[in-house]
């Protein structure tokens, strides 16, 4: 099949790590489409909204000089991103269920603030996709698949004239040993820009105070794995079969959806992406 953009299966950490959990619940976050809108669905969490306004944020800072970073005022500016997401807009159900959450907001920008490590140095940022779309480039022009992405931090390296991948984790898991989030990143990397990527570390803002070092994964098995779980995506997108790994009954990932599907969700409205986006109580 020759390349084609607009026919090509776009594929992400995120919509990958959907598929994996429960392609039924990928199939509703990211193929289904309101029948009376045309517009796609999503559900609405306290734990994604934490983790958008402390990514948020942080992230902002990639647009300040690297003098000027640790003299904003970035609680006051959580405070601000903060207001997008109070009340059930944000998934919370209650006022304690959110201050809870914005409380642990709050203590994850202190900890960046007194140890601020990579945010304080100098970083690498990549040449903006067309159309305000995500980093992206053709993962197989055969199977006519595209991998996008986009990363939280990049610190340059001046010894060697490398970088180093800084990703900000606000749950309270760690991210899994098989996760495919840092072979995306080294392949999105190597391709999208010309330095050598010397290395990666995840910080876990919710319990530490310096960032975990992660061994690369090497290039070649790292292109192996993803275009092997993009190829599973792409197939169950062309038989339009996408089965809850657990069942009729369904399972956490997709049960919220069905909820939407059923009418037992409340409208929000819609978000900066163009879906309709529900509150699942």
């Amino acid at each position: 099949m020759a390349a084609d953009k607009y026919s090509a299966v776009w594929v992400s950490h995120s919509s990958i790590s959907d598929f994996l959990r429960c392609p039924r619940a990928y199939y509703l976050h990211n193929v289904y489409k309101d029948p009376a809108t045309g517009k796609k669905i999503s559900t609405v969490t306290g734990a994604l909204s934490l983790g958008v306004a402390v990514h948020n944020t942080i992230e902002a800072l990639k647009e300040v000089p690297t003098e000027e970073r640790l003299k904003r005022d970035l609680l006051a500016e959580f405070e601000t991103e903060w207001k997008k997401y109070h009340g059930k807009k944000g998934g919370f159900r209650d006022d304690t269920e959110e201050e809870a959450a914005k409380e642990r907001g709050r203590a994850m920008i202190e900890r960046v603030l007194a140890n601020p490590g990579p945010i304080a140095r100098k970083t690498v940022r990549l040449k903006p996709a067309q159309n305000n779309m995500p980093h992206n480039f053709y993962l197989s022009e055969e199977d006519n698949i595209i991998l996008c992405g986009m990363i939280d931090w990049l610190e340059y390296i001046p010894e060697d004239d490398s970088i180093r991948v800084i990703d900000f984790k606000t749950g309270k898991h760690d991210e899994s040993g098989d996760s495919l989030q840092l072979p995306i990143y080294l392949l999105l990397l190597n391709e999208l820009q010309k330095r050598k990527v010397s290395g990666a570390a995840y910080w876990y803002l919710d319990r530490e105070d310096g960032w975990v070092d992660k061994k690369l994964p090497d290039a070649a098995e790292a292109r192996e794995r993803v275009l092997s779980a993009a190829r599973k995506v792409k197939e169950a997108r062309e038989s339009k079969v996408f089965l809850c790994n657990s069942g009729e009954k369904g399972c956490f990932n997709c049960r919220p959806f069905e909820a939407i599907l059923k009418g037992e969700a409340e409208a929000l409205g819609v978000n900066d992406f163009g879906n309709l986006v529900y509150f699942v109580g």
